[in-house]
């Protein structure tokens, strides 16, 4: 399997530790699968989730305004 090399700050590595003890897995893995996620070209479950969450607002079509009111226009 192929390997990477990640240089990253010491902050940064202390809450990739703590996520990855929270999901009890490897830093390893636990790096590998944020990966995997966010390069997917899949929406996430979440996302679909929002689908019919929303009450649909009907359209409704503007009143028309007079034509007298309209502005002059120039002539082509």
């Amino acid at each position: 399997m192929p390997q990477i090399s990640l240089y990253i700050d010491s902050d940064t590595l202390k809450k990739v530790e703590r996520r990855a003890q929270q999901d009890e897995i490897s830093i390893s893995k636990w790096v590998g699968e944020y990966i995997k996620r966010s390069i997917s070209d899949e929406y996430p479950e979440s996302f679909l989730k929002l689908c019919g969450a929303l009450k649909d607002i009907p359209f409704e079509i503007p009143t028309q305004g007079q034509f007298e009111a309209d502005s002059l226009r120039e002539p082509f």
